[in-house]
């Protein structure tokens, strides 16, 4: 998917978009492939984008994957959604940052201690 093709996509597809996503980049960082991780990154970012745009109703399903299985779509899904679900938001990130080691973990801390500290601002 690129950034014109999540333009045209439906919702549902564009959230099961990110939560593939979210699952594959941190194996990717972890792998040593950066480029790989980066262009996840950079579409994750172009979702969260073109959820913003369709209004809170589209920004809403972000929340089904608070309970993702998956630490890292959970800890992409609660920075996306504190903007408008900051108790869901906060919660699943303090959940990831004391359960969950390495680099993810210390993601869901850094995200929660800059929104706490009002200076998160997603793209």
């Amino acid at each position: 998917m690129n950034k014109a093709q999540i333009k045209k996509a439906p919702t549902d597809e564009l959230i099961e978009k990110a939560r593939t996503l979210s699952a594959e980049r941190w194996p990717a960082i972890h792998a040593g492939k950066p480029k790989e991780a980066n262009r996840m990154y950079d579409l994750l970012v172009a979702i969260r984008q073109e959820l913003r745009a369709r209004g809170i109703e589209a920004q809403r399903q972000l929340l089904k994957l608070l309970d993702d299985p998956d630490p890292g779509t959970r800890c992409w899904a609660a920075g996306s959604v504190l903007e408008f679900a900051p108790s869901e938001g906060e919660r699943v990130l303090t959940e990831i940052s004391k359960h969950v080691e390495g680099l993810v973990g210390f993601s869901a801390e850094r995200t929660l201690e800059q929104w706490k500290a009002g200076t998160f601002n997603p793209p």
